[in-house]
């Protein structure tokens, strides 16, 4: 009976849309062990144009200064590359926390540190985007934002986990929906395209608008082409975390940003029902103003933070090679200390090779910054002499 309502409200919810429509399917549920009956919604290919209201325009006109401003920040960073890391590690925080999947920033900072074997499934997980980010930051400079970059992205992010089944690394070989998997694909929020004919059409189609030449405002573009990916949902595991890791990437190839260091994801998060709700109401309405709006709201209030944040690390940085010039500190101990911002978490055998200098010169420098009150250690039960600068991952966390 409950399963007969929720196919009627779906068919209702969607029979009309305006963006596209609902194509029957068939199949065997495995997840509840029978057969099932449903109607699957295929977006159609995306607009040359939309409308906005005047409060969409001002919002997406303030998150285009906000990020104009970033990156005029990270231009006084003496290495804008230092940030990075840490700026990947907290997206990853966050946008696996979106799909329920929750490990503490600090143990996803020490992961480097500790055997596999004693890292929980969660930090493995969460890592694992940290190497789908950087592997997508390298493959941009040689590919387009495409199904191929996408696809090994996913094969990175889902690498070891639940979702590393059969299909991974390629376009989903069955069918998918969204909701309370104990509820079957008949009782789910919402179902995708079938997979076949229907999804890779959908799929070049979003590759050739995405790619193509057009005076649509970059940040409506972005916002555009997220949400046809998360409706077309390409993956059987993964779509959001990609989908959301594209829109940096996005960003970057258009090059309003140089670094990934806009997370979107610690915005979306605590908003998560909102987040699902403007992707479903657009695919029910056609109305996609809610929804950029939504999403120039993100870029505005992440850019204002991720500058607040910088300004905080600059303030930070300028304290600890002060510290260390008070103590007649030079070389070494005076570089890595300027570096803290960007590796708050580090072992001696980390400067050995990043500064290529010996096991004695990188320990002598380490105790320094330790004596001075910038490092501590917390090897505990790690492999290596682990240290961190609380005052930097404090810094992060609040942003």
């Amino acid at each position: 009976m409950i399963a007969c309502y929720t196919l009627k409200v779906q068919v209702e919810r969607f029979e009309h849309s305006p963006v596209g429509h609902l194509v029957p399917i068939h199949g065997y549920d495995g997840q509840l062990g029978r057969d099932y009956e449903h109607f699957a919604f295929v977006p159609d290919a995306l607009p040359s144009t939309v409308g906005m209201r005047q409060h969409t325009l001002r919002l997406l006109s303030e998150a285009d200064r906000a990020i104009g401003a970033l990156q005029a920040m990270t231009r006084l960073l003496p290495r804008p590359s230092l940030l990075v890391q840490p700026a990947l590690t907290q997206e990853a925080v966050a946008t696996s926390a979106l799909e329920g999947t929750y490990a503490p920033l600090m143990d996803v900072l020490e992961a480097d540190y500790v055997d596999v074997s004693k890292q929980s499934a969660q930090v493995r997980e969460v890592r694992n985007y940290v190497r789908a980010a950087q592997r997508g930051l390298t493959l941009i400079e040689h590919l387009p934002i495409c199904m191929r970059l996408a696809s090994e992205l996913q094969q990175v992010l889902v690498r070891g986990t639940r979702g590393d089944e059969y299909d991974a690394g390629r376009v989903r070989q069955r069918q998918v929906c969204i909701g309370d998997r104990g509820q079957g694909i008949v009782g789910s929020r919402f179902v995708p395209p079938p997979n076949g004919p229907i999804l890779e059409q959908g799929l070049s189609d979003w590759e050739k608008w995405v790619n193509a030449d057009s005076d649509m405002p970059l940040l409506v573009r972005v916002a555009l082409s997220h949400y046809q990916f998360e409706t077309l949902h390409p993956f059987s595991d993964g779509n959001g975390r990609i989908g959301r890791l594209l829109i940096t990437l996005q960003l970057i190839v258009a090059r309003v940003l140089q670094f990934p260091i806009l997370n979107l994801s610690p915005w979306f998060e605590p908003r998560r029902d909102a987040y699902i709700d403007h992707l479903l109401q657009t695919s029910e309405t056609g109305d996609f103003d809610p929804w950029i709006a939504f999403f120039a709201e993100a870029v505005k209030v992440r850019a204002e933070v991720a500058c607040s944040t910088i300004d905080t690390l600059l303030t930070m940085r300028q304290h600890f090679i002060d510290t260390l010039r008070r103590d007649k500190a030079r070389g070494l101990a005076l570089y890595l200390a300027g570096d803290l911002i960007g590796y708050p978490v580090l072992s001696v055998s980390d400067i050995t090779s990043q500064y290529e200098v010996s096991y004695p010169a990188a320990n002598s420098a380490v105790e320094r910054l330790v004596r001075l009150g910038l490092l501590h250690e917390t090897t505990g039960g790690n492999y290596a002499r682990v240290f961190r600068c609380d005052a930097v991952i404090r810094a992060i966390q609040a942003s």
